[in-house]
């Protein structure tokens, strides 16, 4: 950890030198490759739902991009963990970025109308994205098991930056640039091409390679123990061991597998699992249902129309995350339960406000939105750490894998809940003399 300038036993030298330990005997090869991997894993997914109007028109709710955005995700890291393991990382690189290009390019294809079959094509190429998304995003927290704490905190920062780049890029192209939507998805599809340069030419492949050779290691081992009979044996007793080969079936191994990582996947529940799922669920029921009715009369704010307050929200809100994300070398949250509930007070509090205002400037609510993705964003590369450090190795390339179920299904809880959430909150609000909510 790094103490705060000024404070005891603390200078300004003292600082730099403590953070330049930290930066020192860095492999910038690994931290680049990771901080891109995060940044184009989720970047496409941060355009998409930053498209959302376009991609509806305003007669559909833009919860169901959201859900179509999230939901193929979920049940990816649902289950792929169980399984994605007799894939190799390579094949699973090329599968993913595939499945990006293809689906941005159907997604920008269809772009230019909003008829029922643009749209449904719009949603099936949103979904082949977030196929790739979450298969993506549970391959490279796996592979951070084998590049280290480096690797760990390049891809939150990663992440957290696909939040604030990828809005800010549609934005730019889209408003400054007057480039079209069309021209714009059509121009992300190549964003993948990233992804494939960081893994195939970028990352140093020698812990894949030691890894591989230590489980080959292993397998040749076994099956030296189960082949070779003791020399004392009898030719009658090598002949029944053959005749009675016990080792299981495929399909046994296969069942038996599945059943030691569900146990596995059991113990991360209550430690791990928990907190990423509630703090996502109360920060995108924030972001989804509340913040679209956290509004003020224009002549106490700085905007000129409605419409501006939920996108300069939306902004805030990332950048909270991105700095949080990108905090895990300096900062680490040890009891991942205290910023959850913290997250959860953050929409008690903004609900409460919704319905009574009571916090007398937007500027209050800015800090909140701040405070909201700080959290959210600390307890996600907290928790991965967390798994990298008390989880045993043999159990740790899984886990990591496995917990990212939280956060897509603290999102999809968080999709259901806003929809009803922002209906019921405008619908109070337009009954009390605030009609603000329906001139966005």
């Amino acid at each position: 950890m790094l103490p705060l300038p000024g404070a005891p036993a603390s200078s300004w030298s003292l600082f730099r030198q403590r953070l330049a330990g930290k930066l020192d005997g860095i492999n910038w090869s690994v931290a680049v490759s990771f901080w891109l991997f995060g940044l184009i894993n989720n970047v496409l997914y941060v355009i998409l739902l930053s498209a959302a109007l376009d991609l509806v028109g305003p007669n559909i709710p833009k919860g169901t991009v959201l859900l179509a955005d999230v939901v193929p995700s979920f049940f990816v890291k649902l289950t792929a963990p169980y399984y994605i393991h007799l894939v190799s990382y390579s094949t699973r690189i090329w599968l993913f970025c595939a499945l990006s290009a293809v689906g941005m390019l159907v997604v920008g294809a269809s772009s230019d109308s909003t008829d029922a079959g643009s749209i449904s094509a719009k949603m099936a190429g949103v979904v082949l994205a977030s196929l790739s998304s979450g298969g993506g995003e549970l391959t490279f927290l796996g592979l951070v098991h084998h590049y280290g704490h480096t690797a760990l905190a390049a891809w939150g920062s990663g992440t957290g930056g696909a939040g604030l780049i990828g809005a800010g890029a549609y934005a730019l192209l889209t408003t400054t640039f007057g480039l079209s939507v069309r021209a714009t998805l059509l121009a992300s599809a190549g964003l993948p091409l990233i992804m494939l340069l960081s893994f195939f030419v970028l990352l140093p492949h020698g812990p894949l390679k030691l890894a591989r050779r230590e489980e080959l290691a292993k397998h040749a081992v076994a099956e030296n123990d189960h082949d070779s009979a003791p020399e004392t044996a009898g030719l009658l007793t090598q002949a029944n061991s053959n005749l009675l080969d016990t080792s299981p079936p495929p399909l046994s191994k296969a069942l038996h597998s599945l059943k030691a990582n569900l146990l596995r996947a059991r113990k991360l529940v209550i430690p791990y699992m928990l907190p990423l799922f509630l703090v996502y669920v109360a920060e995108y029921t924030i972001n989804q249902g509340v913040a679209p009715t956290l509004l003020f009369p224009l002549p106490n704010t700085p905007f000129r129309n409605y419409r501006a307050f939920y996108p300069t929200y939306a902004a805030i809100y990332q950048l909270g995350v991105f700095i949080s994300r990108s905090s895990l070398p300096f900062i680490r949250v040890r009891t991942l339960y205290a910023p959850s509930i913290l997250q959860i007070l953050n929409l008690a509090l903004l609900s409460t406000h919704a319905v009574t205002p009571f916090i007398p400037s937007v500027y209050i609510i800015f800090l909140v939105i701040f405070w909201e993705g700080l959290l959210g964003g600390l307890v996600y590369v907290s928790t991965f750490a967390a798994i990298r450090e008390e989880v045993p190795e043999e159990d740790r390339e899984f886990s990591l894998g496995a917990t990212t179920v939280s956060d897509s299904g603290g999102i999809c809880v968080a999709g259901f809940l806003s929809i009803g959430m922002e209906r019921a909150l405008c619908g109070w609000q337009v009954r009390h003399g605030r009609d603000w909510c329906e001139r966005l």
